[in-house]
């Protein structure tokens, strides 16, 4: 592991998480915003209006940004349709992830390996408050299991599949080989979230 990540993931203090969590609800609602102010003129005043402010600890600053992306999310479906609103906002999203992880990856000293990957990710994932557990496989490959996220009491599934686009582009940017993949979620009701992360080799390597 590199040694700017592994003193990131052992001094990740209130105020290095606060900064990294101000930098992701910065760049998230922006997207958003952008698509409200594109599909549905006139309805962003009304949600800005609403805004809870990011103040308090950083449980509370989770709930603001995650209620905020949801109500947004409910007024690109009421303006576009779910479908299309999740179409749309997951090529919207993706690439903003990328560039939180490519933002990361270079901050932190991210190398190739799967060991550097997870370990960015559960760094990354620790500023919003998500913890899980590594299944390891034989191939380059392995799956997430979820059991706590700080986001799910303030999303529901259409948000949640929308959203779960910045993380898949986040894993990218970390490592341009890397793929993720969610098969289940807590918002559609399952025990917990279940995600793969597969490293693809160029033929040869």
């Amino acid at each position: 592991m590199s040694f700017r990540l592994k003193v990131a993931s052992a001094m990740a203090t209130r105020s290095l998480l606060e900064r990294e969590l101000g930098r992701v609800a910065e760049m998230t609602t922006a997207e958003l915003d952008g698509m409200v102010e594109e599909h549905a003129p006139g309805a962003l005043d009304a949600l800005r209006s609403e805004d809870r402010p990011m103040e308090g600890d950083l449980e509370a600053k989770r709930r603001a940004m995650a209620d905020a992306q949801r109500r947004r999310v409910a007024a690109l479906v009421d303006a576009m349709g779910e479908d299309a609103a999740v179409e749309e906002g997951r090529r919207r999203m993706g690439p903003v992830g990328e560039r939180l992880g490519s933002e990361a990856r270079k901050r932190l000293g991210v190398d190739t390996s799967m060991e550097d990957l997870v370990a960015a990710a559960r760094f990354l994932y620790k500023v919003l408050g998500i913890d899980f557990t590594v299944e390891e496989h034989r191939d380059t490959s392995v799956t997430l299991h979820i059991q706590r996220c700080g986001l799910s009491e303030g999303y529901d599934g259409v948000t949640c599949r929308l959203m779960s686009a910045t993380d898949e582009g986040m894993v990218r940017g970390l490592n341009p080989a890397a793929r993720l993949e969610f098969r289940h979620r807590l918002t559609e009701g399952a025990s917990e979230c279940v995600a793969d992360i597969e490293l693809r080799r160029e033929a040869g390597t």
